[in-house]
């Protein structure tokens, strides 16, 4: 009797032991070594990819898309539709960027991608204006008629073959925060306009924030909008 609750202390002490160690290396030691590595090596990429202004202000992260749209004239209404502030690069179509209409003093980011078929609402195989209305062709239309009378000038005309696919299609998330460096460059001449710039001056910042493929071969070039913004915004005050 007695060795068997000396062999059960035995057990339950060697177990409450390896239980202590474990919590201290597991979840202790091993969390402030992944940190300390990740603090030292990526700082950048550890505290979120935050990017800021010229004045150090952080403004986002370069890892979620952000909208640029003017403020509704109704805050309270849904039902609004949101309009672009074209004095801006506009992003790709942010389905996934949502409203909180639970705690309305809060934006709720909402991630995923529409479960239609890439032919929802094609007309004999074609995406055309005669689409139903709420489908997938109906809204990609819509999109793209919107890209060339938004983004034409008085110089400048976009052709409807010019616009570029991301340009009217979210991407998977809904959250991208790059653009394709063809959809960048389409909207530079409306940029231009709108903020009283020369032209060379904004292809310029298109460039300079063009971001090749991954490696050389991985990915394809981008443009990421925020940041692209951030730099407008510090050119327009310069």
């Amino acid at each position: 009797m007695n060795n068997s609750v000396g062999n059960t202390a035995r057990l339950l002490g060697a177990g409450l032991r390896a239980l202590l160690v474990l919590t201290v290396v597991c979840g202790v030691l091993y969390p402030l070594a992944v940190t300390g590595i990740a603090q030292a090596l990526f700082n950048d990429k550890a505290n979120g990819s935050e990017i800021k202004d010229k004045s150090g202000n952080v403004v986002g992260s370069s890892l979620i898309g952000q909208t640029y749209n003017l403020p509704k004239k109704d805050p309270n209404d849904p039902e609004e539709a949101a309009k672009p502030d074209l004095k801006w690069f506009q992003p790709r179509p942010s389905n996934g960027l949502g409203g909180n209409s639970v705690n309305t003093r809060y934006s709720l980011i909402l991630s995923g991608a529409t479960n239609r078929s890439a032919d929802n609402g094609a007309v004999n195989g074609r995406c055309t204006g005669a689409a139903e209305e709420g489908t997938l062709c109906a809204q990609v239309v819509a999109a793209k008629e919107a890209v060339v009378a938004d983004n034409s000038t008085a110089g400048y005309t976009v052709k409807p073959e010019d616009v570029p696919a991301d340009a009217v299609t979210s991407s998977g998330s809904g959250l991208d925060p790059n653009i394709s460096p063809e959809y960048a460059e389409l909207q530079v001449h409306r940029v231009a306009e709108r903020n009283g710039l020369d032209v060379k001056q904004v292809e310029k910042l298109v460039a300079d924030h063009t971001t090749g493929r991954t490696l050389g071969f991985m990915g394809e070039p981008r443009v990421n909008v925020l940041e692209l913004n951030t730099a407008l915004k510090a050119l327009n005050k310069s």
